[in-house]
């Protein structure tokens, strides 16, 4: 089984760190999300750990090894960082047939990954004929073609549509369950919880979380019950008992903070108060990860307070 393992690695840019002590491993068998605000050091990370940016210091290895010292590098790593850097006058098998060749690929390989990217039908175009969506299947495709160990994807699913995003979730869900490392990059909160197992999530080039995707979710969110009575005034007497502070809302329903289904449920029955409806609010990866990044974002624009017009 093949890892990556990111140690000390720091990267400075004259006078700007864009990395510092980063420290993180990328372990088979699991999809990683890799999480962190605009300027937080992803791409960097990924750029060093694929030898195109050498670190300041530190390391970045794959299976113990740095990338530039792996031989025919797409049979172990695949890797999908710009879609957009492909030769536009090549045909896209043609494009994949220059890679496979350079890294002793077998022919079939190349319309194997063609037909599982969903591109086989245009695979004689001209990749600048290409759609965003189309150069992502593409960028994919490539990044499939050594039927490698370890891939690392930024932004997969940039520009693809509905299906294709089911597609590549499913598709990175099943490369994990083969035993192979995934490193996912990227900025969309509830598109990363539908598929990542475990998160690293970066601020200002440093590491902030390198833990399982619940773990994260219930360590930076607080539980919350709603709920609907017809008794309320009864029901907020016995949870104020309990230490609640139970808030009616405009449509009738009561939000509970800090409470469960399991702490409500038991009291109103020993109570006898009906309970119409009751169920737990699920706290969202967006808010343990905004929770957590709000002092680490190098641009934001000010958030609207409550209540007012945006």
């Amino acid at each position: 089984m093949t890892s990556i393992d990111v140690t000390e690695l720091t990267k400075e840019y004259g006078t700007t760190r864009a990395l510092d002590g980063l420290t993180f491993s990328v372990r088979p068998g699991r999809v990683t999300g890799f999480l962190g605000p605009n300027g937080a050091g992803k791409s960097t990370t990924m750029r060093l750990v694929l030898g195109l940016d050498r670190p300041t210091s530190g390391t970045a290895t794959i299976g113990g090894r740095a990338y530039a010292a792996i031989g025919e590098p797409l049979r172990h790593v695949g890797a999908l960082l710009d879609a957009q850097a492909a030769l536009g006058s090549r045909t896209a098998r043609d494009h994949l047939r220059i890679l496979a060749a350079a890294n002793r690929i077998g022919a079939p390989r190349v319309d194997a990954v063609l037909e599982q990217a969903g591109i086989a039908s245009v695979a004689a175009r001209r990749i600048r004929t290409f759609s965003l969506g189309m150069r992502q299947r593409l960028g994919i495709a490539a990044a499939l073609l050594g039927d490698p160990e370890v891939l690392m994807l930024d932004e997969p699913s940039n520009g693809l549509d509905p299906e294709g995003i089911i597609w590549i979730r499913e598709l990175m869900r099943r490369l994990a369950r083969e035993g192979r490392a995934v490193l996912v990059s990227s900025h969309l909160m509830n598109e990363t919880a539908s598929f990542a197992d475990h998160l690293v999530v970066l601020g200002r080039g440093r590491l902030l979380a390198d833990t399982g995707m619940q773990d994260f979710i219930d360590a930076r969110t607080t539980p919350r019950v709603r709920l609907r009575t017809t008794e309320g005034e009864r029901l907020r007497t016995a949870l104020r008992g309990k230490g609640f502070t139970p808030v009616e809302g405009a449509d009738g329903r009561w939000t509970v903070e800090g409470a469960k289904v399991a702490d409500i449920g038991p009291l109103a029955a020993h109570e006898g108060i009906p309970i119409l409806e009751l169920a737990d609010e699920e706290a969202t990866l967006e808010q343990a990860y905004l929770a957590l990044t709000a002092d680490e974002t190098e641009f934001a624009a000010p958030r609207p307070a409550v209540g007012q017009e945006v």
